[in-house]
């Protein structure tokens, strides 16, 4: 299955976040799309507040790994804390999450 050509409706629940040994069960609103101006496929949302995330994003930690159930572990990059303790989290290449399944016309 193509991951890139998929209509991607992105994921929403669950996931792991691992980062310097670190390994946080979270929750997770994610998204994707085709950027015209690389041809890549860029993903990105939010890491709903997690005391565990705020405290790696403080020390200074930017990279992570995002792992979703049927998906295969991405590499991540931490943004920063929102008001309300989530942190934003992006991501370039294959997405944490499994493709939609094809839709039929």
């Amino acid at each position: 299955m193509d991951w890139e050509a998929q209509v991607d409706e992105g994921y929403s629940g669950a996931a792991v976040l691992r980062s310097s040994g670190v390994e946080v069960a979270v929750s997770v609103e994610v998204s994707g799309r085709v950027e015209p101006v690389d041809g890549r496929y860029h993903w990105g949302g939010r890491v709903a507040p997690a005391p565990e995330v705020a405290a790696l994003v403080r020390g200074g930690k930017r990279t992570a790994e995002l792992a979703v159930a049927g998906g295969e572990p991405a590499q991540a990059r931490l943004g920063e804390l929102d008001p309300w303790g989530g942190v934003r989290i992006t991501g370039v290449g294959r997405p944490p999450w499994a493709p939609a399944a094809p839709r039929s016309r």
